[in-house]
Formats: structure tokens, sequence, C-alpha cells
């Protein structure tokens, strides 16, 4: 007798159950978590508790750390095959996502020299522009790629030293809870990646809300829901992100950062 996987949510570098206790059945056979607003709470208690060390770490650190999640992405490739269908387009869904943590992965070190800028200035000073991470980062996971298309919100974010709380796709939550897992082996410390599963009209409308998120990726949202999630985040000047990535770039990371112009002294 075949026994059934029990997914599970991933928060604070855990896998725990909904403190509801509801599941729901997006392909009608597998229980999947339903999140609730405390679960939402929690695991944006634990990204911004997991921020400032994870903002402090060195940028080949990071960079390390994503190339691990890469490897072992690659090395659960059957598996991940399987939970996107199988055949010739899961497997290049699968490379695509492998591809894209390797890449973001090479950028960790070569963001300040790239996003940054010297800036011309009348007087006796230097005057440099630089990319900071801009915090906790709520992703809302596009339903189509299910995996690809989460790993290309979640890469970008990382890269540039933000904590992420993501939603995954609400049809497809499979690809996303399993990612988890690979986050989880990772060594990326407790609580820089969080995910919950659900149903994405209950707990948008709270992550957009939420005092201690800094910015959110409305990716996977309707035009409706962007409308919503653009008047929520008003009333605590959260920054929306709607940066389509249709390929990498080195600027997308930027759209989930700050840029800081900082002041120096020319010395004599």
């Amino acid at each position: 007798m075949d026994v059934r996987k029990t997914y599970k949510l991933f928060v604070n570098g855990e896998f725990v159950r909904s403190e509801s206790g509801r599941a729901y059945r997006p392909d009608g056979n597998v229980n999947v978590p339903r999140g609730s607003r405390k679960d939402l709470r929690d695991a944006v208690r634990a990204a911004r508790t997991a921020f400032p060390a994870w903002a402090a770490r060195t940028a080949m650190n990071r960079g390390q750390i994503l190339y691990r999640a890469a490897e072992m992405l690659d090395s659960r490739g059957a598996q991940f095959t399987d939970l996107l269908g199988g055949g010739a387009k899961a497997r290049r869904e699968l490379e695509q996502a492998v591809e894209t943590l390797v890449w973001y992965a090479g950028w960790t070190d070569k963001l300040p020299q790239v996003a940054g800028t010297v800036n011309p200035v009348a007087g006796p000073y230097f005057n440099f522009t630089l990319p900071e991470p801009t915090g906790v980062v709520g992703i809302v996971a596009p339903e189509e790629p299910a995996l690809a298309g989460l790993v290309r919100r979640l890469a970008p974010a990382l890269c540039g030293g933000n904590v992420v709380v993501a939603l995954a796709p609400e049809s497809q939550p499979l690809p996303a809870l399993t990612l988890a897992e690979v986050f989880a082996t990772s060594d990326f410390p407790a609580g820089v990646v969080n995910v919950l599963s659900g149903q994405r009209g209950e707990l948008l409308p709270w992550l957009a809300a939420h005092m201690d998120v800094n910015a959110i990726d409305v990716a996977g949202c309707t035009p409706d829901e962007v409308k919503a999630v653009e008047a929520a985040a008003a009333d605590n000047v959260k920054r929306v992100i709607k940066v389509a990535p249709d390929e990498s770039s080195p600027y997308l990371i930027t759209a989930f950062m700050e840029m800081k112009t900082v002041w120096h002294p020319i010395g004599v």
C-alpha cells in the first residue's frame, strides 16, 4: 500500500501544519495545508527576525548558498519532473529553475559594481550610490510555470539580501512546497525563506497590509488583485513590484532593493 506524503507549510526553517488544521485538494487527491492569517503572521515574524543576519552576510556567502540550492534542486530532478507532469516540458522547466538559481548566485558579489554608481559632485567629496536590501519581501507566485515562475521571483530577492514570505501557486502548490525542502537543506538560515500554501484570496489582503512587510511582488496576481494590493500597500508605503521577469537581469534584483547614497570626504 502506498503511503501518501504529508505536505506542510515551511515557516522559520521548519515544516509545520497550518494552525487552523484546514486543508484543500487542488488536484482532488493530495491534501495541501490551507494557511491562515496566523500562519502568515508567523512567517512574517520569522522573516523579520532573520533579515539582519542574512543582509549582513557577505555577498560571496549568499552566492554559495544559492548555488547549493541549485545543486540540491538538480539532484532531485526526477522528483520535480514528476511533480510537473513529466515529459520534455517538465524537464525544461526544471532546467530553467536550476539555471536561474546558478545565474543569480553569480551576481551576488557583482551587484554593487553594476547597479551602483559613483556620482560627480562639485566639492571635495566622493558620492556613491549603492543598492541595499529592502527587507521582508512578500511574493505571490505565478500559477504557471509552477516551479520556474516561483524560482524566478525568489532568486533575485534572495540574491540582494532580502528575506521572503512566498505564497505558493494556489492551483499547483506541490512544486513550491517541495522546493521548500530544497531550501531547508541548502544552508539557508531559518526564516530567510518561508513558503505558505492556501487560498490566495484569503492570505493576500493580510500580506499586503502587514506593517512588517516592506515590499510585495504581485507577479501571480490578477489585475483586480493588483489594484487591491496597491490600495492596501498605500497605507504603509509598501513597495509594489510589478516587474515581469521574462529573462534574467541584474536590474531585476534592484527591483527588490533600495538605493542608498553615501558621501565620503576625499583624503588629503
